[in-house]
């Protein structure tokens, strides 16, 4: 499936590059998207899945590939790092220091992965 432009352009407002979308589908009713995002860290580019759902909320962030220092906290799964962008919503309102919180010494991949956050949002309000 084609990712629309429109949801193309509406990650790249919020400095982030979708590169796959995916509708999530649960017993035939749609049930929002997973988007494969890749946004600027501080060593590089951070790629990232992020789902979400129908109600246009982030239903979790998946760190696939990253060239941030090793086992930096803000990209490693379980530390709360990643768990504080459930349930969040509004594609440009996730700001790092106001609603999320910054990583100790992870500021810069903590603002990578809250773009990609961002850009997701964007795209699935561009795509409902």
């Amino acid at each position: 499936e084609e990712i629309p432009q429109a949801a193309i352009d509406a990650a790249k407002t919020q400095s982030g590059k979708l590169t796959e979308a995916y509708r999530v589908v649960v017993n035939g009713e749609d049930a929002g998207y997973a988007f494969k995002i890749v946004a600027g860290g501080s060593q590089g580019d951070i790629e990232m899945i992020v789902g979400v759902d129908a109600d246009l909320a982030i239903t979790g962030i998946s760190v696939v590939d990253a060239a941030e220092t090793s086992g930096n906290e803000a990209t490693t799964a379980g530390t709360g790092a990643l768990d504080q962008f459930v349930g969040k919503s509004g594609a440009g309102s996730l700001v790092v220091k106001t609603n999320i919180d910054a990583v100790s010494g992870a500021t810069v991949t903590t603002k990578g992965i809250t773009k990609g956050a961002n850009a997701a949002l964007a795209a699935a309000e561009a795509m409902a």
